[in-house]
C-alpha cells in the first residue's frame, strides 16, 4: 500500500517553564501547539527543548530533569503518544537547555546521539586569552547529533538525524568580554569566531561519518538529515553534510550525497528565518537520493514569521519562534518497489 511520510523540524526556541518566565508557558503553548498540529508530522525534531529538574530550576545537584513544558505542549495533540527520544547530558538525562527531541509515530529501533564521538574534539591554544593560557584546550561540540533508526513497516527502516549546529557567534575567549555581547579587543572576537567555525564545522563532519556508518551498512538507505543548522546551502557545514557530486568531483559517490528538499519552494518562499530583513533558510531537511527518490513537496510555514533583529528589540516577551517550521513529504511505495 501506498504511505504518506511527513518529516518536520522545528526551533521551538528555549522552550521552558522556569518560574517567573515571561511569556510564561501557557502564553507559548496557545502559539506553538496550532503550529505543530498544523504540521501533521509523522517524524517531528524539535530543537532547543529545555529540561526542568523537580522541584525547579534552581535545584542543586544532579537530579533527574524531565520536559515538563514539552509534555504541555503536547497535550491533547496526536504527538503526546509518538515514540520520544531526548539528547542527553553527561548525566544520562535531558540537559538544562537546548535538548534535541524527536517524536515519531513509528517504533524506534534504535538510537544513540553522537558528540566527539566520531570525530575527536579538536585541540586549540586561543592566543589572544587573557591572562594567556599555557597549552592547547579541547574544544568539544556545544551540543550532540541525535540518531534515531526507525521502522518504517514492511521491512523498511529510516536513519533519521536532528540537528542543531552552533550558531555563528564568536565562541567564548578568556578575558576578551566585558559583557556577553560584547568584545574587548576585534582580534578577540576575531578569534572567538574561528573557534565558532571550527565547532560548527566539526558538528557537521561527525554527521556526515554518521551517515557514511548508515550507507556501510545499507548502500540504499533511506537517510533523512533536519534540523536548524545554523547555515545556508553554501556554507561549509551544509556543504559537508550534503557531499554534492561537484564538491568530490566522483560521479561514483553521487549515491552518498543527500538533496535539499527546500529546493523545490519558488525563492520567495525558500526561508525560514528572517534577520534584519533578510530572509535566510537555515533549517533544512535533506534526503538521500533513494529518499529524494519519494519526495512528494516540501513547505515552509513562515506566513506569519517576525524579524528576529527587530523583534527581540521591539516587541515586549513574544511568545512565538524567530523560526518557521519546516515539513518534508514522501510517498513510500510497496517495499518491493524500493529496491
Amino acid at each position: 500500500m501506498r504511505g504518506k511520510l511527513r518529516i518536520a523540524s522545528f526551533n521551538l526556541e528555549n522552550l521552558d517553564d522556569r518560574p517567573g518566565q515571561q511569556p510564561d508557558l501557557a502564553a507559548r503553548v496557545a502559539i506553538l501547539r496550532p503550529q505543530i498540529e498544523r504540521l501533521r508530522a509523522d517524524v517531528l525534531c524539535l530543537q532547543e527543548v529545555n529540561g526542568q529538574r523537580a522541584g525547579g530550576q534552581g535545584v542543586a545537584g544532579h537530579a533527574p530533569r524531565r520536559l515538563s513544558a514539552l509534555a504541555a505542549l503536547l497535550q491533547g495533540t496526536p504527538y503526546q503518544d509518538f515514540a520520544q527520544v531526548v539528547s542527553e547530558s553527561v548525566h544520562h538525562g535531558p540537559m538544562d537547555v537546548h535538548n534535541l527531541v524527536i517524536l515519531s509515530r513509528y517504533p524506534v529501533l534504535e538510537w544513540r546521539q553522537y558528540r566527539n564521538d566520531l570525530v575527536e574534539a579538536p585541540t586549540f591554544r586561543a592566543m589572544t586569552a587573557t591572562p594567556p593560557l599555557a597549552e592547547a584546550q579541547p574544544v568539544p561540540w556545544d551540543r550532540p547529533i541525535l540518531y534515531a533508526r526507525l521502522d518504517l513497516g514492511d521491512g523498511r527502516t529510516l536513519d533519521l538525524f536532528n540537528v542543531h549546529y552552533r550558531a555563528p557567534l564568536a565562541a567564548f575567549i578568556p578575558g576578551q568580554k566585558s559583557e556577553p555581547f560584547v568584545w574587548k579587543t576585534v582580534a578577540g572576537w576575531a578569534e572567538g569566531y574561528y573557534l565558532a567555525a571550527m565547532k560548527r564545522s566539526g558538528q557537521a563532519l561527525e554527521t556526515r561519518l554518521a551517515i557514511e556508518d548508515c550507507f556501510a551498512r545499507d548502500p540504499g538507505a533511506l537517510v533523512c538529515v533536519a534540523g536548524d543548522f545554523n547555515a545556508g546551502l553554501d556554507e561549509m557545514p551544509l556543504r559537508i553534510v550534503i557531499g554534492a557530486e561537484d564538491d568530490t568531483g566522483n560521479g561514483d559517490l553521487a549515491g552518498h550525497s543527500l538533496v535539499p528538499l527546500e529546493l523545490s519552494l519558488a525563492a520567495d518562499r525558500r526561508h525560514s528565518v528572517i534577520h534584519h530583513g533578510r530572509p535566510q533558510m537555515l533549517d533544512h531537511v535533506l534526503a538521500s537520493r533513494f529518499l529524494a527518490g519519494h519526495f512528494h513537496g516540501f513547505e515552509a510555514h513562515n506566513e506569519a514569521l517576525g524579524d528576529e533583529l527587530v523583534g527581540y528589540g521591539k516587541v515586549d516577551r513574544s511568545p512565538s519562534s524567530y523560526h518557521a517550521p519546516i515539513v518534508a513529504e514522501f510517498e513510500l511505495l510497496p517495499s518491493s518497489r524500493m529496491s
